[in-house]
């Protein structure tokens, strides 16, 4: 298929549909490199979304697709229910979006870069200027240049961006590079409150455990393609457990689990034992864990059962797992 095979849709208003992004066969190529390959990518309205890949997996390409920036080969696509490329400007008005690192004029203060955006778009979008800024806690740096910004200082200052718009849909790529602890901190708070009115909030990006603690949901993209999506809880619901144990003979603990029929991996780890249990491990196993360490005179300090966490699920199922993501 050509740019000219991508499917054109009825000419209608937005509809209310459940899903804030909905794309169906969606591909994009650069010559040989199929960058988007037949995506099928629906994200609910009201919640935050996390879209994750190694690097070169096509996150940002994607990103530029729904947007418009770049032209989509085959497939269809929409956005807040509208049909996009045919009502790109329906749409892109509800929506607020950082592709990239955020750009300004380093010469103008935070307050008149968007003051310059604001211009652009309805008359309410200056009002809003103070109170995005605040939001992204820079309201006392905005008659500071942006040259003298750091790095967080700018992504803050684009999401502040997308704000003055007052979107229904935020997209954001990487929105936390640049930022220290406290200010993912802060920024997953931001995300949450943006949520919680009712907004969606689209975030690509590599740190899985910011995407873990803010996201309700993901989609893992890997070569192009979406492998895995949906509610973060139930993608992680069928991973295995494991149960960490602080015990006082780490070894002998071993030999006495090796002689039962857990069916578990045991490994010896300093100070005591890593043991994989499958997804649907009951406390039963669990409690008969603790009575044969117990019985067998072993002293248990610490038992504790620990679901596989985003970022190993992510590697299990990304085919480039040695690849920095």
């Amino acid at each position: 298929m050509t740019a000219t095979d991508v499917v054109a849709e009825p000419d209608l208003p937005a509809s209310d549909g459940s899903w804030a992004v909905e794309t169906r066969g969606l591909a994009k190529r650069f010559g040989s490199n199929v960058a988007v390959n037949g995506v099928d990518l629906l994200i609910p309205r009201g919640c935050a979304f996390g879209y994750l890949g190694p690097n070169g997996a096509g996150k940002t390409t994607l990103i530029r697709v729904l947007l418009g920036l770049t032209r989509a080969d085959a497939g269809t696509m929409s956005l807040l229910g509208y049909s996009v490329p045919r009502h790109r400007d329906k749409a892109l008005a509800r929506v607020g979006a950082i592709v990239d690192e955020p750009r300004f004029h380093g010469h103008l203060t935070g307050r008149q870069n968007l003051q310059l955006l604001a211009a652009a778009r309805e008359p309410a979008a200056r009002g809003r200027i103070d109170a995005s800024l605040d939001r992204v806690e820079i309201l006392r740096r905005a008659d500071d240049r942006v040259s003298k910004y750091s790095m967080g200082m700018r992504q803050r200052l684009g999401v502040a961006a997308c704000l003055i718009g007052d979107p229904e849909l935020l997209i954001l790529d990487e929105p936390m590079n640049g930022l220290d602890p406290a200010g993912m901190h802060d920024m997953r708070d931001m995300i949450r409150s943006l949520v919680a009115e009712g907004r969606t909030v689209v975030l690509s990006s590599h740190l899985l455990d910011e995407v873990q603690r803010t996201c309700d949901a993901v989609a893992i993209v890997d070569r192009g393609n979406i492998i895995r999506q949906g509610p973060i809880s139930e993608l992680l619901a069928g991973t295995s457990l494991t149960l960490q144990v602080d015990c006082s003979d780490p070894d002998r603990a071993r030999s006495l689990l090796a002689g039962t029929n857990l069916g578990a991996a045991i490994d010896v780890e300093a100070g005591g034992l890593a043991i994989t249990l499958p997804a649907d491990t009951t406390r039963d196993v669990i409690a008969e864990v603790a009575r044969v360490l117990v019985t067998g005179g072993i002293a248990v300090y610490r038992l504790q059962p620990v679901q596989a966490s985003l970022e190993s699920w992510f590697l299990q199922v990304t085919s480039r797992l040695g690849d920095p993501a």
